[in-house]
């Protein structure tokens, strides 16, 4: 793995958790949807409208994150100059203020967030979503998506489960691993004042490998059998197919979290996905001057909101 493959990870990172950019003025949205298990959910995000746009971008974040990740504000403020209103969703207990916790292949979530009624009088939804958030996005656009969506795209996101969980489990990934078991035990950590979860809270804040987090406690809440089941029920490799968006894939060969050889035997089937390998970049982090090749100049966000206005 190089080195700038870590640098452009955690550069923009660190950068924008030192140095918070701008954004666009927002607020609170919310809905709610049944769930069978724990009944009524509610769900958060940050809403961006301006009032006279048509048009709106929702925007899912990664495994860990949430509505206020760097790079989903980055991607608001983007969409905002360029004349979009723009959701960023707080997949459920992301937002530190839930009753549950979400998996990769959850597609409810974002099912309410586009029937919420804040939604209702948008013509055009654009759809972007962020490492597992776009696993989960590429799943829903292979089911029934909103007659609406005009287009998608799906940033550095893990399509096969099992190899990417198993490359993140090992001591090079010991980082990333921790950092994102961290905002998972915290999430869970606020679900289990609330009702009754599958392991003990400091069970829990003992498990060190994405395997053991989705093995004890995503398989046992969501009915799987176990992590293998789990990542094969979930994959958006195997549904690929099904879907028939215009959708944009954009991956990095230098990302240390997604490992491009995961990708490849998927993607080069894909023939239906506009698909973007760069050589640039790490895991959701990209040089300011990265091109994509599509046509448009920017920053990487700048390009991939305005293939989403215009997909080709």
């Amino acid at each position: 793995m190089s080195w700038r493959g870590h640098f452009w990870t955690l550069g923009p990172f660190l950068r924008h958790n030192l140095l918070p950019p701008r954004v666009p003025d927002w607020q609170r949205w919310e809905t709610s949807l049944e769930d069978q298990l724990v009944g009524t959910l509610n769900l958060s995000g940050r809403l961006t409208a301006e009032g006279a746009s048509d048009t709106i971008v929702v925007i899912v974040h990664g495994l860990g994150g949430s509505a206020t990740s760097y790079y989903a504000r980055q991607a608001a403020l983007c969409a905002s100059r360029a004349g979009i209103d723009s959701l960023r969703l707080n997949l459920r207990g992301a937002d530190r203020g839930g009753a549950d916790y979400y998996h990769a292949g959850l597609t409810e979530d974002l099912e309410a967030a586009l029937g919420s009624t804040a939604l209702a009088g948008y013509e055009n939804i654009l759809l972007l979503g962020y490492s597992l958030g776009g696993n989960m996005m590429l799943r829903y656009l292979a089911g029934k998506p909103d007659a609406r969506i005009r287009a998608a795209a799906a940033v550095c996101s893990p399509i096969d489960l099992k190899p990417n969980a198993r490359a993140i489990d090992r001591p090079r990934g010991v980082f990333y691993r921790r950092h994102v078991l961290a905002g998972l035990k915290e999430i869970y950590r606020n679900v289990a004042e609330r009702r009754e979860v599958p392991l003990p809270v400091r069970a829990a804040s003992r498990i060190d490998t994405i395997e053991q987090w989705d093995e004890q406690i995503i398989a046992p809440r969501h009915g799987f059998a176990g992590a293998e089941d789990y990542w094969e029920q979930t994959s958006a490799c195997n549904v690929l197919s099904d879907i028939h968006t215009p959708t944009l894939f954009v991956a990095s060969e230098r990302d240390p979290m997604v490992g491009i050889d995961t990708l490849r035997p998927w993607l080069q089937n894909a023939t239906q996905l506009r698909r973007i390998i760069t050589s640039q970049g790490g895991h959701v982090g990209f040089p300011r001057k990265a091109d994509l090749g599509l046509g448009v100049g920017g920053t990487v966000e700048e390009q991939i909101i305005q293939w989403l206005q215009a997909p080709t």
